[in-house]
């Protein structure tokens, strides 16, 4: 059989969908490597490298926008942003000093849902 402008090969279902994945999950991978990488300078660089998993989770968007406002992505002067971020600094200092517990720290940290 020949192949006319019109034809297409026969290409699986399941091959089509493996074509499109594999490069979409090697990406996930790499940039996931990647921010992980990032996120655990981040965390080291503010002496906050030994916080146990659980509160780095708690905190991780926190960190996360602020390192994005420090490369200049955005700026912000809101109010509420910085009340979060000093409840952030106090909670962490917190449990560091030993003042209060990791169970209290994720639960004051923990953001409440709307609903």
């Amino acid at each position: 059989m020949t192949l006319h402008t019109l034809t297409t090969p026969a290409i699986s279902k399941k091959s089509e969908t493996k074509l499109f994945v594999a490069p979409l999950l090697n990406r996930i991978k790499k940039e996931s490597k990647q921010e992980f990488v990032e996120m655990q300078q981040t965390f080291e660089l503010m002496g906050w490298g030994e916080l146990p998993d659980e509160l780095k989770i708690e905190i991780y968007d926190d960190i996360r926008f602020m390192v994005q406002e420090l490369k200049g992505y955005y700026s912000s002067c809101d109010q509420f942003v910085q009340q979060r971020r000093n409840t952030v600094h106090f909670w962490v200092s917190s449990f560091r000093d030993g003042i209060c517990s990791l169970e209290a720290a994720i639960k004051a940290l923990k953001v409440k849902s709307l609903a």
